[in-house]
């Protein structure tokens, strides 16, 4: 018997000598056939290169094992921590993630969404870039289930994970403040986000009660570059106690800027950052920060898209978790 280019699955149930619903059952209920079937089966698959082709399989069932999920930065590993805890949550119920990354851009993000669809999976979860959800809302318009994680807002008809960014600054902040800092600087890229919007009402917050001094300073961006370049100015030109950094690169490179004028972090300079990526705690001086619950936040929402598949007349809600502080070198108490 020849090889066919594109075997299907008649060729493998020719190729065993069986049925094709026995060929069906091995590839979905194996626990169904006989082991020496199986076997037979398995080597028929292999020899002929069969592949299934699940895109048929869903239109043909109706039902998708996928759950697509769009991020909005795979190079901020609070991003990987919620793929990774949705992807945990998706595989123990017999679902596969498939990770797509907007990388800051509003338009990928939404071919990602319309993509997603195309491809009939059950389910989207969607870490957004502030803008219009059109995608996401035109898909829900044709039912497809889909949630929020770590959106800028939540909507009253999606379900949504999203933490409390107001508090994540008034931690920080309070942070600096209990250490004897009263010049304290937030050293802000993107202010047009929520996220970061919101981490300063909760500095200013802070800020206000302590009858401290607080400037808004405009990063370039969240890199450590971007650090640098703003730490020389800022330290060049006022006299500051504490940096409040919305994301840990842009810590380091304050850091790293104090260093090239002779500061010393923390003695002469408290600075801490935000998120908790991984390599924070292992810069030259470790960097405190304000940690998100990212796994957390993956798996909760994995768990409400599971439920919205279970029953789409479900009601809606939004859950709200809460940032930690994690206190590292770069803010031990003032000399």
């Amino acid at each position: 018997m020849t090889r066919p280019a594109n075997p299907r699955i008649q060729d493998v149930a020719r190729r065993a000598g069986v049925a094709t619903g026995t060929v069906s059952n091995v590839l979905n209920n194996p626990h169904k056939v006989a082991e020496s079937t199986r076997v037979r089966v398995e080597q028929a698959i292999d020899e002929l290169g069969f592949v299934r082709n699940n895109a048929a399989r869903t239109l043909v069932s109706g039902r998708s094992d996928t759950v697509g999920m769009v991020v909005i930065d795979l190079g901020n590993s609070l991003f990987v921590d919620i793929a990774r805890g949705a992807e945990a949550a998706a595989a123990a119920a017999g679902f596969h993630l498939w990770i797509a990354n907007a990388d800051l851009d509003h338009p990928k993000q939404e071919t990602y969404v319309g993509r997603f669809e195309e491809a009939r999976v059950a389910g989207v979860i969607l870490a957004p870039v502030d803008g219009p959800l059109d995608a996401l809302r035109a898909a829900r318009r044709r039912r497809l289930p889909a949630i929020l994680v770590n959106a800028p807002d939540s909507h009253p008809d999606l379900c949504c994970v999203m933490v409390d960014e107001e508090q994540g600054g008034f931690l920080a902040a309070q942070h600096v403040l209990d250490q004897g800092a009263r010049r304290l600087v937030y050293l802000a890229a993107h202010l047009g986000l929520s996220a970061i919007a919101r981490r300063r009402r909760g500095i200013e917050r802070a800020v206000a009660a302590a009858g401290a001094d607080l400037e808004i300073v405009r990063a370039k961006d969240l890199s450590i570059v971007s650090g640098q370049e703003s730490g020389r100015r800022i330290l060049s030109e006022s006299a500051v106690d504490a940096v409040i950094c919305p994301s840990d690169p842009l810590a380091i490179g304050v850091i790293q800027a104090a260093a090239g004028l002779g500061l010393s972090v923390p003695d002469d300079l408290l600075v801490i950052g935000y998120d908790d990526n991984h390599f924070a705690a292992e810069s030259r001086v470790p960097v405190s920060t304000v940690s998100q619950p990212g796994r957390e936040m993956g798996r909760t929402a994995m768990g409400l898209l599971l439920e919205e598949l279970r029953d789409p007349d479900h009601v809606h809600r939004t859950v709200v978790t809460q940032p930690e502080l994690i206190i590292r070198q770069s803010t031990t108490p003032l000399a």
